[in-house]
């Protein structure tokens, strides 16, 4: 097999998996937690053991959707961050823009954040969306932590205390968003200027790095 029909055979297996992934996400908008491999192969018009040769299972789905959904969400995240504007409006940019991901996609964010309530069908139990969460947390506070640290001076300890901030963050973004997403006990700008309060303490007085507005 020559070069040229090996490059072409992966990029219609790259588009094939494009398309498997998108009527995933139209399954998974419409189902939420409940999104079954049978319900997404009838959606992609394809019988599921094909489903299952391209991921492997439902983990393996998973872990290809919260990577294309995690991939976006840090780009916009990352737009936040870089904006031409004050420290104070960055960080409630960036609140903000995470919020606003949940709440369009009420679903999505189930599907990736929280178990299903009901066991699926047999080749499907044992699947547990909550133990596949914690990577994608972990990669969003490795993220973080990178982006603090190249823009705020820290003084001495200044890498580990950008990791404990970066992950701390993601965990109290994670925790007031998924709490408000449940019960809206407020708008979503009550809710970022309430955050943006109590991670301004430290973070008002910390050097910027780049001698810019900083983070």
């Amino acid at each position: 097999m020559d070069t040229t029909h090996r490059t072409e055979q992966q990029r219609s297996a790259e588009q094939r998996r494009r398309e498997l992934l998108e009527a995933a996400d139209r399954v998974v908008l419409r189902d939420g937690p409940q999104a079954s491999m049978n319900a997404i192969a009838a959606e992609a018009g394809i019988t599921k053991p094909i489903l299952y040769r391209h991921f492997g299972d439902k983990g393996g789905l998973y872990r290809a959707l919260a990577q294309r959904h995690t991939d976006a969400l840090l780009g916009a995240l990352r737009a936040a961050l870089d904006a031409p504007a004050e420290r104070r409006q960055r960080v409630e940019a960036t609140l903000d823009t995470y919020l606003a991901a949940i709440e369009a996609r009420p679903q999505v964010y189930r599907f990736l954040m929280h178990p299903a309530e009901e066991a699926g069908p047999p080749s499907e139990q044992g699947f547990d969306v909550g133990r596949h969460s914690a990577p994608l947390l972990r990669r969003m506070g490795e993220e973080l932590t990178e982006v603090i640290a190249e823009r705020i001076d820290l003084g001495g300890n200044g890498e580990a205390l950008a990791r404990v901030w970066g992950h701390g963050i993601v965990g109290m973004m994670h925790g007031a968003g998924d709490w408000w997403l449940g019960e809206r006990p407020c708008s979503r700008a009550q809710l970022v200027s309430a955050l943006a309060d109590l991670l301004w303490g430290r973070l008002a007085d910390a050097d910027d790095r780049t001698g810019g507005p900083g983070f």
